[in-house]
């Protein structure tokens, strides 16, 4: 996920940009204009440097989120310094308490998610959907249908990420030895995954994070659902005539779900249906919800650990059933992504330090004021590609522009599928170059590129003719 590019864009739009006044008034609180002083450029350049450690994170293994945390410090002590010698010192401390409390949302929401998918991978639910697959015999057109289709299918409910590893691993298990087969699926995984995810508030960190802030309704995400399909589909088609009609060697392994699996699935979609009546009848933030869903996760677990020893106990040195296993839901939250969850609190401070100096109400002047909602859209879509969608569609929600309800879900799922035009666009293409190293790399997705932009255009174009009476609706706030 390479990143330069938002740096650039922000201190060009700061070059071009007209002066604004020094000092202005927003309701109550004076905030500043810092656009054009030391403290805003040097906020720039902290922004991009970090962003060239995330962007070189595969060659230097340097975590993302460590220049991310380093650079939200920074930049805020700036801010801080610079309205305290205007007697301005609680103005930075309301501001950065907003984005602290948009980020603790986040992060809650995704902990008990990550939770769950990880307690269903202990559990070997993943696994052994994985070993039905690898021994079912089917030929690689077949695999590449179905694997492309369980991504769009699996990302609206676990995250895209996810989907994506599980699926690379059936590719790998059964074309192992057929690279051009390998290349070509994970391709189709990765535009599968981040376009089922689109159309769904779980799918992606992006919908996660506009359902969250009240602009889409629930189940008005789900209108994406055929654009979304479109912008899978359109590429699998082309891309189906260049996989080989050949059949692979079954594979005889069999996994079993642990004990508990499938009632942690049914615990999973309760928790799901509590986070969304919380925000839809009780106006309360969808992560009280999932907490309360991680509530009802650990008294299961609590059950299966001591049932587990209840039946060591009666068992004393007879061999156990293989389903039977200890169940610890503290490992489960332990293995939690807290790289990626360090990398968001760093993402949103930053962005909304930037937003907080000004830089934020520019770049809505130019793309929206200037470009035009439809245009400026489009374009995140692509720079989506190049620059990790989590800090755009942050930027977007902090620029807040005055767009129609279509013009928003355009926007949601441009940045959700934009992704898919180059492998470093997205976690999943990221997570499977590593995973299918040497199969499936940056030039091989490029070689397809052209397919996914027609899939891209086509779901834009299927969105404005089925979706074309929300362009005339408000969005909820």
């Amino acid at each position: 996920m390479n990143k330069m590019i938002t740096g650039v864009l922000l201190s060009l739009m700061a070059i071009l940009s007209f002066a604004m006044p020094a000092l202005a008034s927003t309701g109550a609180t004076e905030t500043l204009d810092l656009t054009h002083t030391t403290v805003g450029i040097l906020s720039i350049i902290i922004f991009v440097v970090a962003y060239l450690f995330v962007m070189g994170e595969e060659f230097i293994h340097l975590r993302k989120s460590k220049p991310v945390l380093i650079a939200a410090g920074l930049i805020w002590i700036f801010i801080a310094a610079e309205y305290a010698s205007h007697n301005l010192p609680h103005a930075a401390e309301a501001a950065i308490r907003h984005n602290i409390l948009e980020y603790a949302e986040l992060f809650l929401f995704l902990l008990v998610a990550m939770t769950y998918i990880n307690a269903l991978h202990e559990r070997q639910v993943f696994d052994a959907l994985r070993s039905w697959l690898v021994r079912s015999g089917f030929g690689y057109r077949k695999l590449f249908w179905m694997t492309g289709g369980l991504s769009f299918v699996i990302s609206p409910i676990a995250d895209n990420l996810t989907t994506a590893l599980l699926m690379c691993a059936v590719v790998l298990a059964v074309g192992k030895n057929n690279s051009k087969f390998v290349a070509i699926a994970c391709i189709n995984i990765v535009v599968g995954a981040n376009a089922g995810g689109a159309f769904s508030p779980f799918g992606d960190i992006t919908t996660l994070m506009v359902w969250q802030k009240g602009i889409i309704g629930f189940w008005t995400f789900f209108h994406l659902f055929i654009p979304a399909l479109v912008n899978w589909f359109v590429p699998a088609i082309l891309m189906h005539f260049a996989i080989p009609n050949e059949k692979p060697e079954a594979n005889d392994e069999i996994v079993k779900v642990r004990r508990g699996g499938y009632v942690i699935i049914g615990l999973f979609f309760i928790t799901i249906a509590t986070a969304v009546s919380f925000h839809n009848f009780l106006h309360l933030p969808p992560m009280a919800g999932m907490m309360m869903g991680l509530g009802l996760l650990k008294l299961f677990a609590f059950y299966l650990k001591k049932s587990y020893i209840k039946r060591k106990q009666t068992l004393g040195t007879q061999p156990m059933n293989e389903g039977l296993s200890p169940f610890d839901i503290f490992d489960s939250i332990a293995r939690a992504e807290w790289d990626t969850l360090l990398f968001f609190y760093g993402v949103i401070l930053c962005v909304g330090g930037l937003g907080f100096i000004g830089y934020l109400s520019m770049a809505s002047e130019v793309m929206y004021g200037q470009m035009g909602a439809t245009n400026a859209n489009i374009l995140v879509g692509v720079l989506s590609a190049i620059v990790d969608n989590i800090p755009v569609m942050f930027a977007v929600l902090t620029m807040h522009p005055d767009m129609s309800l279509g013009q928003w879900m355009l926007v949601t799922m441009t940045a959700g599928v934009g992704g898919s035009l180059l492998s470093i666009g997205s976690a999943a293409g990221v997570a499977l170059m590593g995973q299918a190293r040497g199969h499936y790399t940056f030039f091989s997705h490029l070689r397809w590129s052209w397919a996914i932009a027609l899939g891209y255009a086509a779901s834009i174009g299927a969105h404005f003719l089925i979706n074309a009476h929300m362009f005339d609706l408000p969005a909820l706030k």
